[in-house]
């Protein structure tokens, strides 16, 4: 069989995934340990921070104990690293026994206890990224049915050590072993980072049906040069991109790395800033355990997650880019529900603060309504702005000024 007539037909039978498993009708929130916690397996000289149970059960903690729950930070993810390097006598995928010494299912049931969920990791291929046993297209059904047993809530599938053709199959593959296991399992696709993220090659019509999160794009790193990447790839490309974001499937563009080494205080709430105004997943990957007050404040921000969390779930867009701005400021809108907006003004200066003028019908906004805008990091409010009268915002170096602004009044 063609490949072509291959994907083609598993589009129509796999078309119901992101409806049957009704999840992720909102871009979903939690932890992530890969970018802060990578492959550390050496339990022995750094017991805190390798990947084991003891790591995942601090940070349910931290996640249950700390308000982060409340807000919406429900998962916590395991990525690469936690599996044993070889398959039981039976063929099913286990934890390493010495650093998961009670088992997935006690780590899922624990989470639970706690109101979270538990996500997971593997990979479409030989071998997962890191050099752990793969699901190959002739596993996939004991995988899915392993993860359902242990009662995940998530999966990532990664896609290091497979052919084009092997994902082609195995990903679609995956999504209806998941289905029919009966288990509601979110299910993360890194399909796409895989083929250059954009088509012919990727079909990002299939995706939204079998999928309800994808990875598009390369790793985040910690720093800001790796942020300014992914924000520059999203926008030359949202043209592709924003459509076929929305409720149950969702572009990807990785975690936050807020808390970590890399970024300034500037710098993480722009990359808060930038992921809400992209309707993203917010999975924070920092030790939450030494998480500081200003980290904090950036992540629990309640009226960022309100803007990232908004039931149209519409992806926003940048529509000024710094190519056509000589003051070096982009701008970023997302519409929302209840006629309202998010905008987000972008720095890209290295000099000083710089007060850059505009007004809303610069930005496209109609002259018929009088807008409010509340200022979503210093809780300052606008009122009584009109779409033709120019207003000033100061925008610090690699920092943002972000506005949840709606109308109050209609003109006639």
């Amino acid at each position: 069989m063609k490949l072509a007539a291959f994907v083609s037909g598993l589009a129509l039978v796999a078309c119901a995934l992101d409806l049957e498993n009704g999840l992720m009708k909102a871009p979903p929130m939690g932890w992530l340990a890969w970018e802060r916690f990578r492959c550390n397996t050496d339990c022995k000289t750094d017991p805190d921070n390798c990947i084991s149970e003891k790591l995942f059960v601090d940070m349910i903690d931290r996640l249950a104990d700390d308000g982060w729950k409340e807000l919406g930070y429900v998962y916590v993810n395991i990525d690469d690293c936690w599996m044993a390097k070889k398959r039981d006598t039976s063929g099913k995928l286990i934890p390493d026994p010495e650093r998961f010494p009670s088992g997935i299912k006690a780590l899922a049931d624990y989470a639970h206890s706690r109101g979270l969920k538990l996500g997971i990791y593997g990979d479409m291929g030989n071998y997962t990224c890191c050099g752990y046993p793969g699901t190959t297209l002739d596993r996939v059904e004991q995988d899915a049915l392993t993860f359902a047993e242990w009662g995940v809530d998530m999966l990532k599938l990664d896609g290091c050590y497979s052919s084009e053709d092997e994902q082609a199959q195995g990903y679609p593959k995956m999504a209806m072993a998941l289905n029919a296991t009966g288990r509601p399992i979110a299910y993360s696709c890194s399909w796409p980072a895989y083929q250059g993220g954009l088509p012919p090659k990727v079909n990002y019509t299939l995706l939204a049906n079998i999928c309800n999160l994808w990875r598009n794009y390369g790793d985040i790193q910690d720093s800001w040069r790796s942020v300014l990447d992914i924000v520059d790839w999203f926008s030359a490309n949202q043209d592709v991109l924003q459509p076929v974001a929305g409720p149950g499937h969702w572009n990807d563009p990785d975690m936050l790395i807020i808390g970590n080494f890399g970024l300034s205080d500037e710098q993480s709430r722009s990359q808060m800033a930038l992921w809400t105004v992209l309707a993203a997943p917010l999975f924070m990957s920092t030790d939450l355990r030494t998480l500081s007050r200003s980290s904090r404040e950036i992540l629990q921000n309640r009226l960022m997650i309100k803007i990232n969390q908004d039931p149209l779930g519409l992806q926003g867009r940048r529509v000024l880019r710094v190519q056509k701005s000589k003051s070096h400021i982009e701008v970023f809108l997302r519409p929302l529900s209840h006629s309202a907006s998010a905008l987000v003004f972008l720095s890209r200066r290295t000099d000083m603060p710089y007060r850059y003028t505009t007004s809303l019908s610069k930005l496209n906004f109609s002259a018929s309504a009088v807008y409010e805008a509340q200022d979503v990091y210093s809780g300052g409010i606008i009122s009584g702005l009109k779409a033709g009268e120019n207003f000033t915002v100061i925008v610090n170096p690699s920092g943002v000024v972000m506005w949840y602004l709606y109308p109050t009044i209609t003109l006639m």
